[in-house]
């Protein structure tokens, strides 16, 4: 049977991508302008086609219609939104420079015209400059002018990662693009929460850091584990075939912050410590409690004065593999580069597991079109 084809643009890593190629999907394209970044992302995609260039670049040079794409994915970095400030209401928000990684991501879908388009952001797209970048956006793709009669019809949900058996209070809104035809969203969801539960059928049940961290141990100097023994149904979920995992390399710290670090105990924060500190984040020296789950995992989930990611037992932050656990990475996918870009990229990623559940509602889209 053939395939559906998916391209992956801001790929990151790949969370979107392992995702959608859970669901069946087959990823014949992605683009990432970091180069340490797109090597983790062909390591683990070997036969995906990789542009590790700049967004704007990979419009210039590639022709992405030679992919025969039914899906485009992606999340394009929001900065140029949340700067858009007033020059909203006088110039075409697409004209805007700052939007340009918005812009190449549209320019794509116009290229291409795939079946479906996905694109993953934070919630704030929708209400930052009192909804009005929200309603370009949703002009731009609508506006039967950009694709020769066609057009795309948009529905955005937000979504909590707690909802779908992750771990973590992370929310992103997902706008999907439907071109010439209108989804009935919400039927959409039930089905597909339906077929989830009856091949897997603790997807969705609530899941706590320990439940996806504690089967982690006795790992070599390079982070390595072998033999590891899925002691619940999310690390089941997540084992590799082979029992083994990369990444759980645990981060040290200095004297001053691990004598910090001891005084905090699970739940509790840098409020509890005898001594100052400077540039408070709210989470700072923040230890998880084993029946609690994460705040959203960023990219500073090695830092203690970066949010509340001290392990619940040990006095150190997470290692990446817990992070990738907690973000619901797949045991098998091995990060690669420095210590900062391997932390950047699982605090970056579309969490797979969320990934899959929109894979799966997608390819039901399309295998009734």
């Amino acid at each position: 049977m053939k395939k559906n084809k998916v391209i992956d643009l801001f790929s990151g890593a790949g969370g979107f991508s392992v995702g959608f190629e859970k669901a069946g999907f087959d990823i014949v394209a992605a683009v990432e302008y970091d180069k340490q970044i797109a090597e983790t992302y062909s390591y683990n995609h070997p036969n995906t086609a990789m542009y590790a260039m700049d967004i704007k670049n990979a419009v210039e040079t590639v022709d992405f219609t030679k992919f025969n794409a039914d899906v485009i994915i992606g999340g394009p970095p929001c900065q140029g939104f949340s700067m858009a400030g007033a020059r909203i209401r006088k110039n075409n928000f697409i004209d805007d420079p700052r939007n340009y990684l918005f812009k190449y991501y549209f320019k794509i879908v116009q290229q291409v015209r795939p079946k479906i388009f996905i694109l993953e952001n934070v919630k704030g797209i929708l209400t930052m400059e009192k909804g009005e970048i929200f309603e370009q956006i949703l002009t731009l793709f609508s506006d039967e002018k950009n694709f020769d009669g066609d057009r795309y019809y948009l529905k955005n949900i937000v979504v909590k990662a707690l909802d779908y058996g992750i771990p973590q209070q992370r929310e992103r809104v997902f706008i999907i693009g439907s071109l010439n035809k209108e989804l009935d969203i919400d039927s959409l969801i039930k089905s597909t929460q339906d077929f989830l539960i009856k091949k897997f059928p603790s997807f969705f049940d609530k899941v706590t850091v320990w439940d996806a961290i504690s089967n982690l141990k006795n790992e070599t100097a390079e982070g390595f584990i072998k033999d590891l023994q899925s002691q619940n149904k999310y690390q089941e979920f997540l084992s590799s075939t082979n029992h083994c995992t990369y990444n759980h390399v645990r981060p040290s710290h200095s004297e001053i912050a691990v004598k910090r670090i001891k005084q905090i105990l699970a739940g509790e924060n840098w409020t509890k410590l005898k001594d100052t500190i400077k540039s408070v984040h709210s989470g700072a020296y923040g230890r998880l409690e084993k029946a609690g789950v994460a705040p959203t995992i960023t990219t500073r989930f090695d830092t203690p004065s970066g949010g509340r990611f001290i392990h619940p037992v040990e006095d150190r932050t997470l290692s990446p593999r817990e992070g990738a656990r907690i973000q619901s990475f797949p045991d098998e996918f091995k990060f690669l580069g420095n210590k900062t870009s391997v932390y950047k990229q699982i605090g970056n990623a579309v969490p797979p597991k969320l990934a899959y559940f929109w894979g799966t509602l997608i390819q039901e889209v399309l295998n009734n079109d």
